[in-house]
């Protein structure tokens, strides 16, 4: 081959090579460049979607995914998507037990959020603490409790119970009556209810409880009946209260002659109760939907357009909301989903939440709220006749009793129970 032919075909060869080399550099960087799918940050959603429960848990869940709907909008956290794994406590201890260990050990969750009862967080609290997670707890409850792998976002004892004591001391009368589902909330917060009335000066009538998920109520009634009391205060629970509100009415106890003031009852369970019978009673909470700040009203708006105009938000709603939000900015804030690492910086978390500012106290892990006493209307809402505007400090333990002996209760309590959280044995 001549010299100059032989020149012009190595120039062909450098030429195709170095074209070759720039196709190839293209295509790495338009590899590059492409958006990479991390996989999903996967969330545990435990609740009650069956059972009794199911009236007031499942609004929970819907509460939950929509906060995770919000934030994946955004582009989610940490460049992943939020992956909601919802699973059924069905409403049963045991199941819920069984149900958090499967989404810790086989999905690999990074928190679970859930449980309604105190008895199913009793039940869960075990497994949580077994494998280090975190619980995110939304729900009011009695107290006496301050687990290292729990964030509590509902409401302690003296953010709930110990007002709607005061207040209807006040307004209703000084004769109380108590009433709740058997398990360790009605009771725990009972035996809280008569040092309050005690202390006040008040007068205890009355006490009963009701065997969980049961509509055998009518001896309940009679014993209201015969104790003339001033006021009920009610931690009835679940279906039960159809039963229970609408055997008031029955046995000629409507509200204008003897109200109830419900700790357990709000505008999701309405929905499903005989209003007619639970119309002029009282319902005292954390939030309520009447509550007027530009974050509520952006809540509802938002929770209508998701579930529908006829939806209602209520406490357990608005707290499984804001509980997603709180630990979803501690994940943006550590730029990690470690448990230990967010469960810390979770404690130090202020939220403009729709009730108004919550807050994570640091010392119990309990969540700074405010209190509303509301009344049923003919409707089915609930009107605001009370508000303490300023968020309260969390008390897990109150004080008329020592924690030694607030432990000691609560074990007696599960011992005579026979190693369990609720009453296994409905009265005769």
């Amino acid at each position: 081959m001549p010299l100059k032919a032989f020149d012009n075909a190595s120039n062909i060869v450098i030429y195709y090579i170095a074209a070759l080399g720039l196709i190839g550099g293209a295509a790495l960087w338009w590899f590059l460049a492409q958006p990479t799918e991390y996989p999903p940050i996967k969330v545990g959603i435990l609740h009650s979607r069956t059972g009794p429960m199911a009236i007031s848990e499942n609004s929970m869940v819907d509460a939950e995914l929509l906060a995770i709907e919000e934030i994946n909008a955004k582009g989610g956290l940490l460049g992943r998507k939020i992956l909601p794994v919802i699973a059924d406590g069905k409403s049963d201890w045991p199941t819920f037990a069984k149900e958090a260990e499967r989404l810790i050990t086989q999905e690999n969750v990074s928190v679970i959020f859930g449980c309604w009862t105190s008895a199913s967080r009793k039940t869960v609290a075990p497994v949580i603490e077994k494998y280090n997670q975190l619980l995110v707890y939304p729900m009011a409850y009695e107290g006496l409790e301050q687990s290292p792998n729990i964030i509590y976002t509902g409401a302690a004892p003296n953010q709930q119970v110990i007002p709607a004591i005061k207040w209807s001391l006040d307004h209703l009368g000084k004769r109380f009556y108590l009433i709740g589902s058997d398990y360790v909330w009605p009771r725990s917060i009972n035996e809280i209810m008569k040092d309050t009335i005690k202390a006040l000066g008040a007068e205890l009538v009355g006490e009963d409880y009701i065997f969980f998920g049961s509509a055998n109520v009518s001896k309940a009634i009679e014993k209201i009946k015969a104790a003339k009391p001033d006021v009920v205060l009610s931690s009835v629970v679940g279906d039960t209260n159809k039963a229970f509100y609408q055997a008031l009415t029955d046995a000629g106890l409507p509200a204008e002659k003897l109200p109830v003031v419900s700790v357990s009852i709000g505008e999701e369970e309405l929905r499903s109760l005989p209003i007619r019978s639970l119309q002029g009673h009282y319902s005292a909470w954390n939030y309520f939907e009447a509550i007027k700040t530009p974050e509520n009203e952006r809540f509802i708006r938002a929770f209508r357009d998701r579930y529908g105009e006829n939806r209602v938000t209520s406490d357990v709603i608005a707290t499984s909301y804001f509980s997603v939000r709180l630990w979803a900015r501690a994940v943006q804030e550590e730029q990690s989903i470690d448990v230990q690492r967010v469960r810390r910086t979770m404690l130090t978390e202020t939220l403009d939440a729709p009730e108004g500012l919550v807050s994570v106290d640091p010392y119990t892990q309990h969540t700074w709220r405010s209190f509303s006493v509301g009344k049923i209307t003919p409707d089915g809402k609930i009107d605001l006749v009370w508000t303490i505007n300023h968020p309260i400090r969390p008390a897990p333990y109150p004080p008329s009793r020592t924690k030694a002996e607030w432990d000691a209760f609560l074990i007696d309590m599960y011992n005579r129970w026979g190693g369990r959280w609720a009453n296994p044995v409905e009265a005769k």
